[in-house]
C-alpha cells in the first residue's frame, strides 16, 4: 500500500481514488497505558465523538480519561424484569382467578405464595434475554468485520501497543487536521485506515 498516494488522496478529499476503499478514519499507537490516558484525555478535550481507544488488557481510568458515559442496558434489564414480573402476575391471576375459577377446599382463586416461582423465573427469563440483545444491539454486534482488523498499528494491540482510532465519520474529522493532532500526542506515525 502506498501511504503517501493515499494520504494525499485523503487530503484532496477523494473517497475512493483509484478504485481503493473510503477512508474508515486515522489511528496512532502508544506504547505504555499512561501515555494512552493523557491522549485519550486531549482526544476528548477536543471535542471527538466518534473515536476509541484498544488495549490488550483493562486499563483502569480509560472510561473516565474517555468521557464514556453509563450505558442504557442497566434500563432495558430493568424494564424487562418488571415486564416479565408483571406478565407472570397478571397471566396467573387471570388464568387461576378470571378465566378459569376452580375452588379447592375454600382456598382463594388467586394467592400470592403460590404466584411467587412462576413470576420469579419469568422475571429473570425476560431480563436474561434483554441483557444479551440489548448488549448485541447497542454495541452494534455481529460485526463481522471490522476496518481496524487491517490496520498494522492494530495486530500489535492484543500484545504490547496502545491504539487510539478517530472514525473519518466524526463531525471534526479533517484528514490534514486530525492527522496533526494525532501527531501531536506522541505516539506512533499515524496510519489512515481504509474501510473495507
Amino acid at each position: 500500500m502506498d501511504r503517501d498516494r493515499i494520504d494525499a488522496d485523503i487530503a484532496d478529499g477523494r473517497d475512493d481514488p483509484g478504485g481503493r476503499a473510503p477512508l474508515y478514519g486515522l489511528a496512532t499507537a502508544f506504547e505504555r497505558p499512561g501515555d494512552l490516558i493523557d491522549a485519550c484525555e486531549q482526544v476528548r478535550d477536543a471535542g471527538f465523538t466518534r473515536w476509541d481507544a484498544h488495549t490488550p488488557f483493562p486499563v483502569h481510568g480509560l472510561d473516565a480519561a474517555m468521557g464514556l458515559r453509563g450505558t442504557k442496558l442497566p434500563w432495558l434489564v430493568l424494564a424487562a424484569g418488571l415486564t416479565g414480573l408483571g406478565g407472570a402476575l397478571l397471566m396467573q391471576w387471570w388464568m387461576n382467578a378470571f378465566d378459569y375459577p376452580f375452588r379447592i377446599s375454600g382456598k382463594p382463586f388467586f394467592g400470592l405464595p403460590a404466584a411467587v416461582p412462576v413470576a420469579f423465573e419469568l422475571t429473570i427469563l425476560l431480563s436474561a434475554v434483554a441483557a444479551v440483545v440489548g448488549m448485541l444491539a447497542l454495541n452494534g454486534l455481529p460485526r463481522h468485520h471490522h476496518p481496524l482488523f487491517r490496520c498494522e498499528l492494530f495486530r500489535r494491540v492484543t500484545t504490547d501497543r496502545f491504539l487510539i482510532a478517530v472514525e473519518a465519520a466524526d463531525p471534526l474529522f479533517d484528514p490534514e487536521r486530525t492527522r496533526d493532532f494525532l501527531e501531536s500526542l506522541g505516539g506512533s506515525p499515524v496510519e489512515a485506515v481504509e474501510d473495507r
